[in-house]
């Protein structure tokens, strides 16, 4: 049987639902302004920005642009209702928490189908990760708000005041849960900055926040590019920043801060190690490494974006990883049996092909499975690189696309050193039937999360964060809570 016929058998089997989302009944409005003070306003310079769909190219909606008026406006909203909100007791903080995860659930397909139009994330993913996680990170904080006492023992917690939390593209909607729901649940209140090529599920997620009836101020959205976030920043009356985002604008951010008594948390950039030795499942880590990497166009700050396979299964694995890539669906991010979807924007899709260009001009041996891309959009084929070394650009700098590079290694102590020689410690994954392999590594890898038989599986209850420029802080779990309060 031919290469192509059985791509396309395969492809044919799981053609179950091919049929994209539908758009029908989602309300979308054609301009969006700011949520300040528990209303949408119009900006004070009466500027806005498009919004594009990045699968098409097409405007999805005009978008407020807020200027340092407009973020003091939001802060000075904050500030007044911080001591209500504050002093409002746990247990009917609580409530509303719980009250927006609720929606959130019942709104969940619009939410879902949002996401991915302005995302250009596949339509299974928003609706099956990104959408119930972002719901459960408020109904977990839900039930911490009450329990303050319990989760820091001989200690009395209080809030911090006014929190500007900054957020990305890549995961918009959870990441805009990590980052409320604790601050919620520990009593302060919040400016929050959607990254300006996807904020509408943080605006319909103010509708929600309205219609639950949080206090007006309590949080606050302002939506802009870089600028409006160093606004939020370089605001005096802010008590602390919450930034995920790039490396660089995180050194940015501890820079700017730097001197005063704004308190910071940052959750930075990548470049996560994903190793498989020769004891492991074969099937099951090539199914772990195409997650690792190719989930959500490799838009992911602790991708597995370097694999490491031991030599003595280097050439069965990259054989089956080959394989696994062809049958990889890359299109309509609204069609269920897309894999990867429309990269986020044109930017960034310059960014990936050009540092594709450097891995070629470096020596490495370029893989890209056979696929049509669409004409109109932003897309890239899942790319595999072999022949490379730890001193090439594609190994060491985060490439943030559908792009793996692969090494093989031959003993324990060599993998070590090759997964830690790398200026990021954000994430990594070990692949073993060996419980003492697993324990072994985990204590020597310098990543602050560590997957095993496993890759990007996420949970509220579980603390995320990394070490060295992956940035400081944790977020999920109990440990989420502890930068949104100081002690007195």
């Amino acid at each position: 049987m031919k290469k192509n016929e059985n791509k396309d058998m395969f492809k044919a089997a799981w053609n179950y639902a091919a049929a994209p989302e539908s758009t029908d009944h989602i309300n979308l409005q054609k301009q969006y302004d700011l949520y300040i003070d528990g209303k949408f306003i119009k900006p004070v310079k009466g500027k806005y920005f498009d919004t594009i769909n990045p699968s098409n190219d097409k405007k999805i909606a005009s978008v407020a642009e807020a200027t340092a008026e407009d973020v003091d406006l939001a802060v000075k909203a904050a500030r007044k209702a911080f001591k209500g909100w504050a002093n409002l007791s746990g247990k009917d903080r609580g409530k509303y928490i719980f009250r927006i995860a609720r929606l959130i659930q019942e709104r969940a397909r619009e939410f879902a189908v949002i996401e991915s139009l302005d995302g250009g994330k596949p339509i299974r993913e928003s609706r099956d990760i990104d959408i119930p996680l972002a719901a459960n990170h408020f109904f977990y904080y839900a039930g911490w708000a009450d329990k303050l006492e319990y989760a820091f023992p001989n200690r009395k917690p209080k809030p911090l005041g006014v929190v500007g939390q900054i957020i990305p593209w890549n995961f918009p909607l959870l990441m805009a849960a990590w980052k409320l729901a604790p601050a919620l649940a520990t009593g302060n209140t919040i400016v929050l900055k959607p990254a300006e090529s996807t904020p509408l599920t943080a605006l319909k997620l103010a509708e929600i926040i309205n219609d639950c009836g949080l206090p007006k101020g309590v949080v606050n959205i302002v939506t802009g590019a870089g600028e409006t976030g160093a606004n939020i920043v370089n605001h005096p009356d802010i008590n602390k920043i919450a930034f995920t985002g790039s490396t660089g604008v995180g050194k940015y951010i501890a820079k700017a801060i730097a001197g005063t008594d704004k308190k910071v948390t940052l959750e930075l950039g990548g470049k996560g190690a994903n190793i498989i030795f020769e004891d492991a499942a074969i099937d099951q880590a090539v199914e772990g490494i195409v997650n690792a990497i190719f989930f959500n166009q490799g838009h992911v700050c602790c991708a597995g974006s370097r694999l490491f396979v031991q030599e003595s299964v280097a050439g069965l694995v990259i054989q089956k990883l080959k394989a696994r890539m062809e049958t990889l669906i890359v299109g309509d991010p609204l069609d269920k049996n897309t894999d990867i979807g429309a990269i986020n924007s044109k930017k960034q899709l310059q960014t990936i092909q050009n540092y594709i260009k450097i891995g070629l001009s470096e020596g490495g041996e370029i893989y890209q499975p056979e696929c049509s891309l669409p004409k109109e959009g932003n897309w890239c084929a899942p790319t595999l690189f072999l022949n490379v070394s730890q001193s090439h650009k594609i190994v060491q700098e985060e490439i943030f696309g559908p792009v793996l590079t692969v090494q093989t290694f031959r003993t324990i102590n060599e993998v070590i050193e090759k997964a830690n020689n790398t200026p990021y410690g954000l994430s990594a994954g070990v692949w073993t039937q060996n419980g003492a392999k697993i324990f072994h590594l985990t204590q020597r890898l310098e990543a602050g999360v560590i997957w095993a038989n496993t890759f990007n599986k996420f949970d509220a209850t579980s603390p995320f964060g990394g070490y060295k420029e992956s940035g400081f802080g944790r977020e999920g779990g109990l440990q989420g809570l502890k930068p949104y309060v100081k002690f007195e």
